[in-house]
């Protein structure tokens, strides 16, 4: 078995990252993906039933003053800017502290938040638990991306990185569910039920919370970071428990790597890697965020609205409609990430970005024309979502992957925040705006506009994309701390002298 050692001068040869990539498939990554994946099914439980339940809030005994366009809107929004802020500043303690202690500490965040909006009495607590929420969920998604893509092996990462984002539809289909129950006023009681709804979220979070001990802190961030012992630790267990369960040896992991330790990297020299090192990769990470953000929010800004107005459903009734379309959402990752680790990374990100934004095109043309019926234009959309889906699951999953190791978990927070900024603000400004209006024209306006975006981001891909798949995250961006490092953009890291 490949051991690690340090040199007197400070430097450290680790074959860490290769064992790590070359294990099998194992019950250990299963509870990896289950301690670390599931919080995105919470996260869009919650959002979906807050979107469900805005009328309820808004009736006379619901228990809180509030408006629904105050849920709406004022909620909304700081529910987005906590998720920025938490992105940021949790994605930055993330590289500097750790993964294991981020991830632990923003579900708290999360669960805390939640529980006490449960509580709320009055417009100005949920308002505050509200943000506090939203700080949570960013920062998961800074810490979780980070800590999934260092522990699964090369070989899978971009199929189980893929579910694992897109599975936040799996909790959308079953809020939307939910909601029909938990608020219906036969079951619950009118100012019980949307409470119900929170602490649901906070029970299924306490069990995603008792497995997430179990998971270990990045092997990857310890070597970097001087927990060398630590990190070897680790490694030499999950390779037995592997061995155990597969009956044979594991095969002999690729060559070392030499790294210098460092404690951690300042924001200028984040800054000074995404835009001066990498700016190709810069751009597409942007690019990818946009792209997807505006496409979702030209469906889903007045989905419920245009069934309404253009095809006379109940307002009732929309939340089945939502949960088929949740439901292609959760189903384009779920068939389509092997594909990312097998076709490869460039075809299948612009396929998907190129495909979901030219179906919203054929969809917008349809819709003018008038030659959909609202099942019909709910099938479109399930069409468009099912690659889109996988495509803006895709965008998480590039950004995790094509920066050094020392910036990970800013660089997810980074683009993250940008790409939810731009839903959360372009989108009620827009989107909102023309899906509202009534008028044809608008609602074909409003999806054009969102195809066209996706269609760039798709164009961007095809030229800009990395080959990432089945390659070992130090090899596409050499970590800063190895002699040599950055690599030069615009291709493969280079390979550096490595020594045994």
């Amino acid at each position: 078995m490949a051991q690690d050692g340090r040199s007197p001068d400070g430097t450290l040869t680790t074959r860490v990252p290769a064992r790590l990539d070359r294990l099998p498939w194992s019950r250990w990554h299963w509870m990896v993906v289950i301690g670390l994946g599931t919080v995105w099914i919470l996260d869009g439980l919650e959002v979906t039933i807050v979107g469900n339940m805005a009328a309820r809030l808004s009736e006379e005994g619901s228990g809180l003053a509030i408006s629904s366009a105050q849920v709406t809107g004022v909620a909304a929004a700081l529910y987005v800017a906590g998720a920025c802020t938490g992105a940021l500043l949790f994605g930055w303690l993330t590289d500097r502290y750790g993964r294991k202690k981020l991830f632990l500490i923003t579900l708290a965040v999360y669960l805390g938040a939640t529980a006490l909006t449960a509580l709320s009495y009055s417009s100005w607590w949920f308002f505050v638990f509200r943000f506090l929420t939203g700080m949570g969920i960013g920062g998961e998604y800074a810490a979780i991306n980070s800590a999934v893509d260092e522990l699964i092996p090369s070989k899978y990462r971009g199929r189980v990185d893929l579910i694992i984002n897109g599975s936040f539809w799996l909790g959308a289909l079953g809020g939307s569910l939910l909601s029909v129950v938990l608020l219906d006023t036969d079951v619950l009681p009118r100012d019980v039920g949307w409470r119900v709804s929170f602490g649901l979220g906070v029970v299924l979070g306490l069990g995603v919370l008792l497995v997430r001990r179990h998971v270990p802190e990045s092997p990857r961030w310890m070597f970097l970071h001087g927990r060398a012992e630590e990190a070897e630790r680790i490694v030499a267990d999950v390779e037995r428990q592997v061995e155990r369960e597969t009956g044979g040896p594991l095969p002999e992991p690729a060559g070392p790597i030499t790294v210098k330790r460092r404690h951690s990297v300042g924001f200028g020299q984040i800054a000074r890697t995404l835009v001066r090192t990498y700016p190709r990769r810069a751009v597409l990470g942007f690019a990818l965020f946009v792209g997807q953000a505006f496409l979702y929010n030209a469906v889903t800004f007045g989905f419920g609205a245009i069934l309404a107005t253009f095809y006379d459903v109940p307002s009732g009734s929309t939340g089945y409609f939502f949960a088929v379309i949740a439901l292609g959402n959760f189903l384009g990752p779920l068939l389509l990430g092997h594909l990312f680790d097998t076709w490869g990374r460039r075809p299948m990100i612009a396929g998907t970005y190129l495909l979901s934004g030219g179906l919203l095109f054929a969809t917008a043309w349809l819709f003018g024309r008038g030659h959909l019926t609202a099942t019909t234009l709910t099938a479109c959309w399930c069409a468009v979502l099912f690659f889109a889906s996988a495509g803006a699951s895709s965008a998480y999953l590039t950004v995790s992957e094509i920066f050094p190791m020392e910036t990970r978990a800013m660089a997810i927070a980074f683009f993250y925040a940008v790409g939810t900024a731009a839903g959360g603000v372009s989108g009620p400004l827009i989107f909102a705006g023309l899906t509202g209006s009534g008028a044809v024209a608008d609602t074909v306006l409003a999806f054009c506009l969102g195809a066209a975006v996706m269609v760039a981001g798709g164009l961007v891909a095809l030229f800009l994309a990395v080959p990432a798949e089945r390659r070992s995250l130090e090899d596409i961006a050499t970590p800063l701390s190895v002699h040599g490092s950055p690599a030069a953009d615009g291709g493969a890291a280079r390979a550096v002298p490595l020594r045994n």
